[in-house]
Formats: structure tokens, C-alpha cells, sequence
């Protein structure tokens, strides 16, 4: 066999070879892009369910709210207003969370995805620094000016520094929940389900899909 004709075979199975490697890239990317969207999918039910409870209960502590308002009771009201403002932000940023799972598509560009699975990160971070920030009030919506009237020293020593502490809690947390913490064990306490899990599980997926991308380049 001359030498053209094995440079040519060899041509050949050198182009075959890269075709299939080709396609097998492909395919792997394809078959991850399903696992993402299936992983993100299953973030739905519950964050839907949050939504419901969410909107029922807001819609509840409105009633309470105009109750209050009638009745005077600063306290509640204060506390009222405030966890029900917070609870509101929270199901808006839900809501958000759904349209961007529902835009999810295995036909979009790595670029679009990584982009809205950032979004999902960074709203359920936020999400959680909002919501623990109403600690505080569960330790002043039962107060009433006539309990404050007739206490003693020990009720305002007893009751200052509990909301204190919890004031301290909500702070300390609202600053320090962000996702360059997410390997300490308190942040992986906080954030173990479904509320978080399917959004590291799918960066990581997109990660392998931009390694096949690297193993192919070389």
C-alpha cells in the first residue's frame, strides 16, 4: 500500500473519529440539559405550595392588621406590618423563581442557562436573608402597652433581651447568608432541600457540560 493511500485512510478514520466524538459530545450535553431542567422541575410543587400558603396567610394578617388598627394595638400592628411586608416580598421573589424555571429549555444556550440558574441561586439567598429578618417581631407582636404599664424589672430585663438576641440573630444572618458561605455547616443546615439542592446539582451539571466542551477543544 502506498504512503498516499494510508494517509488518506487515515484521513479518513481521523474524520470519523472527531465526528463521533462530536455527536457523543452532543448527545452528553443534550442528555444533561434534560437532567437540569428535570432537577429544576422538581423545585415547582413546593415552592408553588409556599405560594399559596404564602398568599393565605398575608391575606390573614391583613384582616389582623385592620383589626389592630381599629383596636390600637401598636405592637401587633407594628409587627404585623412589617412581617407581612417581608412575607410579600418573599412570595413575589417565589413567583419570579417559577417564570424562571418555566423558561428553562433544553434548546437554550449554555450562556441562558447558567445565566437564569444564577438568578434561582441568588433569589433563594435572598429569599432566605428576607425572611430571617422577621425574627425580631415573633418576640414583640404579643406586647401591649398595659403589660409594659404593670411589669416588673425582671419582664423588661427578660423581654429586652430576648428581642435582642433575636435582633442580633436576624442581622447576623441577613449579612453573613451569601453563597461564598455556602460549606459552612450552619449555611448547609439552613439550605439542605429543595429549595437549594436542585440549583447546586444543576451548576454542577452545567459545569460537566462545560467540560465535555474543554475535553473537546483538546
Amino acid at each position: 500500500m502506498e504512503d498516499k493511500e494510508l494517509i488518506n485512510l487515515w484521513k479518513t478514520y481521523d474524520k470519523k473519529l472527531e465526528e463521533n466524538l462530536t455527536l457523543n459530545r452532543k448527545n452528553a450535553e443534550e442528555i444533561t440539559k434534560i437532567k437540569i431542567q428535570s432537577s429544576l422541575a422538581s423545585m415547582k410543587p413546593l415552592k408553588v405550595f409556599t405560594v399559596i400558603v404564602g398568599i393565605l396567610w398575608v391575606t390573614f394578617v391583613d384582616v389582623l392588621i385592620l383589626g389592630a388598627f381599629k383596636a390600637g394595638g401598636t405592637f401587633f400592628l407594628v409587627s404585623a406590618i412589617i412581617q407581612v411586608i417581608l412575607t410579600k416580598l418573599a412570595i413575589g421573589i417565589y413567583m419570579y423563581q417559577l417564570i424562571l424555571i418555566d423558561k428553562v429549555d433544553i434548546n437554550d444556550s449554555i450562556l441562558v442557562t447558567q445565566e437564569r440558574i444564577a438568578r434561582l441561586k441568588s433569589s433563594t439567598i435572598w429569599t432566605t436573608r428576607l425572611l430571617f429578618l422577621q425574627l425580631p417581631i415573633w418576640t414583640t407582636f404579643y406586647w401591649t402597652e398595659t403589660m409594659w404599664t404593670n411589669a416588673n424589672v425582671w419582664t423588661y430585663i427578660i423581654q429586652i433581651s430576648i428581642t435582642l438576641i433575636f435582633t442580633y440573630a436576624a442581622i447576623w444572618l441577613f449579612v453573613n447568608i451569601k453563597y461564598e458561605n455556602r460549606d459552612k455547616v450552619w449555611f448547609q443546615w439552613i439550605f439542605n432541600g429543595k429549595e437549594w439542592t436542585p440549583v447546586m446539582k444543576s451548576m454542577a451539571m452545567l459545569e460537566q457540560i462545560e467540560g465535555y466542551k474543554v475535553a473537546h477543544e483538546l
